[in-house]
């Protein structure tokens, strides 16, 4: 049986998810929930980074996979077209 890795919310990406609409939000938790038994098939290295992304919809998660220590550090979380900018 695989690890179950820890999620840890970045502050900035908690206030991210606080901000959108409660349905949206609810989605986008339960997705980042529903990842944490093999999250290597869901999330995507992002090209030129180490971090990697979610796809839920039209919103992106942004996360840093610490595989050693079973942990998704989620840093970002927005809609897509605001997601890639500044990092």
């Amino acid at each position: 049986m695989k690890q179950e890795y820890t999620l840890k919310f970045d502050p900035d990406a908690a206030k991210d998810l606080a901000k959108l609409p409660a349905e949206i939000s609810r989605r986008i938790f339960k997705k980042i929930q529903d990842s944490k038994t093999d999250p290597l098939h869901y999330w995507l290295r992002l090209d030129g980074r180490t971090d990697h992304r979610l796809r839920i919809g039209d919103y992106r998660a942004i996360a840093d996979i610490y595989s050693k220590e079973s942990l998704i550090h989620i840093t970002k979380i927005g809609h897509r077209k605001n997601m890639y900018e500044n990092r």
